[in-house]
């Protein structure tokens, strides 16, 4: 079968997603899983826009040894130069350039002309070839360019050395026959087109994104890019797991396979839904958690007789168990090491008595403890950022009529102890309230979000809470565990030590992420961020 490259820019277009900005230990965690998942290329960032993306792209190119690392730049030419640089330790190192080519673009944003824009999209592939052995070209906002001007674009792109071409639908605009016409008008009509693969890269602003990007490979495009979860700018990119799936549960339509590593999906969406603080709703295709809920009494009695009545793919197909580790609050570090190592965790010895020791204190209140309480675990004691205050205390007072009241205590770096108490309309405002008098940041919580890691009422619950900072941006905070207002106060102490951490960084000059919002210009050298 043909196969299809999966280009996965969850790390660049779907931070730009609202409020989706991802630390730096973060965005390496994810890189990691990427690389386990199987992808054929990760799109690590955006260089240009801050030393603190720059340093994330440089660190993904030195850990990730078995697939291609991509990074975003615009056409300016010394933003070529940034993200050539910030790529060059990278096994297999792509350069991603991209340039508007509809008029609506070019005329409202841009203001620059057809000619120029052709002009600064050869100089940009140039001097990116010069650098790098593989550059693409995406031409921004392809589907509502003019055809024959696109395809002039991506014949010089070419021509100039682009190895990749790119046919984004930038605003999920068009319908996938439309789409699909599109891709067959540009591949027949490029004279040089054999000298580069074919991608497209298509957004859901009308849920087509996913269908747009199959339309497109039944017309013989090589590559697809896509995010985790679908995560992205507005209403988001053409998701992973329902292109991969797709074509694997219908390869007998699309005669395609990829790479990818399906039984790591569920993970894998799992951890970004997790650090980026963006849920999956329930009924989410493949990754959602009714995807494989059968309520009905018709679906039920056909799945009990023979699963394939109602099931089209299994939940372990894309790694999803129910699977339980038989260790309890008498399993020893030997027992939890070799879980951690089956789920694909490795731990330095700092890290993995913080884990061991969170895990003894979930055994004790559980019977069982699920790979799901494990994963938790991990991404509360490990994936955290440098504890500036840390949490010794929670206590809480509420009931009906009663006035809920919590105390908190934490610890400062000195080793101080300091506490106090506060008041608020349910425990967990009051505990946010009380951490929020100890620390006296100006920081705003606008969302909380919590959710069952497995089932059962001794679950570990995990709380994602997400705060704004007015001179640092927006962070999430994490916390689990079986006490749900525990979980809450981690959460929120998570995201103000993360906060605390870009002001050191911004202070060291390693900013975290800039957010510029200048369109490219001819003449101001200043990078603004992409989408193609």
């Amino acid at each position: 079968m043909r196969r299809i490259r999966i280009f996965d820019t969850t790390l660049r277009d779907g931070e730009q997603a609202a409020g989706g900005a991802l630390t730096f230990d973060e965005k390496i965690e994810i890189a990691r899983q990427l690389e386990r998942l199987g992808v054929d290329c990760i799109e690590a960032g955006f260089p240009a826009t801050s030393p603190g993306d720059f340093r994330a792209v440089e660190t993904v190119c030195e850990i990730v040894r078995d697939c291609q690392v991509a990074a975003l730049s615009d056409a300016k030419l010394p933003n070529i130069e940034t993200t050539a640089r910030a790529l060059m330790k990278a096994v297999a190192p792509r350069l991603h350039t991209v340039l508007s080519t509809s008029d609506i673009h070019l005329n409202y944003q841009l203001r620059i002309s057809r000619d120029q824009a052709l002009e600064m999209a050869v100089a940009a592939v140039k001097l990116g070839r010069s650098l790098l052995p593989e550059v693409e070209f995406s031409a921004m906002d392809a589907a509502r360019s003019d055809r024959d001007y696109l395809c002039r674009v991506f014949e010089a792109t070419i021509a100039a050395g682009a190895t990749v071409i790119n046919i984004p639908d930038s605003v999920g605009y068009m319908q996938p026959a439309e789409f699909a016409d599109l891709v067959r008008y540009v591949m027949n009509r490029v004279p040089n087109i054999g000298n580069a693969a074919v991608s497209v890269h298509c957004h859901n602003d009308l849920g087509l994104a996913t269908a747009l990007s199959l339309a497109a490979v039944k017309e013989g495009v090589e590559w697809v890019e896509c995010t985790i979860n679908g995560v992205g700018e507005r209403a988001g990119n053409a998701a992973l797991e329902e292109i991969v799936m797709g074509l694997k549960t219908r390869a007998d339509f699309f005669d395609c396979e990829t790479g990818v590593k399906t039984d790591q999906i569920w993970r894998t969406s799992r951890m970004v839904a997790s650090y980026m603080g963006f849920p999956v709703q329930l009924n989410k295709s493949v990754v959602g958690g009714n995807a494989f809920a059968h309520a009905s009494g018709l679906h039920q009695d056909g799945m009990l007789k023979d699963r394939i009545t109602y099931e089209i793919m299994t939940p372990a197909s894309i790694g999803r168990t129910d699977s339980r580790i038989v260790i309890s609050k008498h399993s020893g570090r030997n027992a939890f090491r070799d879980r951690l190592k089956a789920l694909g965790y490795t731990l330095n010895d700092d890290e993995f008595m913080r884990a061991f020791k969170a895990f003894k204190e979930i055994a004790d209140k559980k019977k069982d403890v699920t790979d799901g309480d494990v994963e938790a675990v991990v991404a509360d004691q490990v994936l955290v950022a440098p504890e500036t205050y840390r949490l010794e205390r929670v206590q809480v007072s509420c009931g009906e009529p009663s006035i809920p009241t919590a105390t908190i205590s934490l610890m400062l770096p000195s080793g101080e102890l300091v506490q106090d108490a506060a008041t608020g309309s349910g425990p967990v405002e009051a505990a946010c309230n009380a951490i929020g008098r100890l620390v006296k940041l100006p920081v705003k919580l606008v969302e909380f979000t919590v959710h069952s890691a497995t089932a059962g009422t001794d679950a570990v619950g995990e709380v994602s809470i997400k705060v704004e900072s007015p001179d640092e941006g927006t962070f999430v905070g994490r916390g689990a565990s079986t006490d749900i207002i525990v979980a809450s106060a981690r959460a929120y102490v998570n995201a103000i030590n993360k906060v605390v951490a870009a002001q050191h960084d911004r202070a060291a000059g390693r900013g975290r992420r800039a957010s510029p919002s200048t369109p490219i210009s001819m003449n101001e050298p200043e990078a603004a961020p992409a989408h193609a």
